[in-house]
């Protein structure tokens, strides 16, 4: 049996990246290193990977990135809301610093990882979780012997490397997921 391998990448850098600002499902795009960092990737990608579709998060940060991989590979490039950052709610636009603050009960919820519980309005980890994973094969079982690109967040590459892994959704985080 062919399998489909994927690319999976999180977007480049936004301010709020740096400022540690929770950005959800808000539209922010990437600055100046954000924009380095797509173009260093889509050239890296270009010169070495064979690519038959680019798949991306609908939201700024994330399409800016695709973009510049399928400028720079010529694949096409389609947008999938299935590979959207988790819904923060109430979190979106504020610091950790500042959601502990304000909300420390659903702050100390959210550290803990407590797979059911969702911020006000939001998401929980169970349904993004499934959220993602149908997206993934539905999004792997249109290109069988193919090779894809997913650009995304640091939300879904985190449940794409715990279900890769078998590790349950509450269990720490032990790996960095940079931009």
């Amino acid at each position: 049996m062919d399998a489909t391998r994927i690319i999976a990448i999180r977007h480049g850098e936004t301010a709020w990246n740096v400022d540690t600002r929770i950005q959800g499902q808000l539209d922010i795009p990437l600055n100046d290193t954000g924009r380095w960092q797509a173009e260093r990737l889509a050239r890296s990608l270009a010169a070495r990977e064979a690519i038959q579709v680019i798949y991306t998060s609908d939201l700024l940060r994330a399409w800016e990135t695709a973009r510049a991989v399928s400028e720079s590979t010529g694949a096409p490039l389609v947008t999938e809301e299935g590979l959207r950052e988790r819904g923060f709610s109430v979190f979106q636009g504020k610091t950790f610093t500042e959601i502990e603050a304000s909300l420390p009960e659903e702050a100390q919820r959210w550290r803990t990882r407590d797979p059911f519980w969702a911020p006000p309005g939001g998401e929980s980890l169970t349904a993004m979780r499934r959220r993602v994973i149908e997206t993934l094969h539905t999004l792997a079982s249109r290109h069988v012997g193919e090779q894809i690109v997913m650009v995304a967040h640091g939300g879904v590459m985190d449940l794409l490397y715990r279900a890769a892994t078998g590790q349950e959704l509450q269990a720490p985080r032990t790996w960095q997921l940079g931009n």
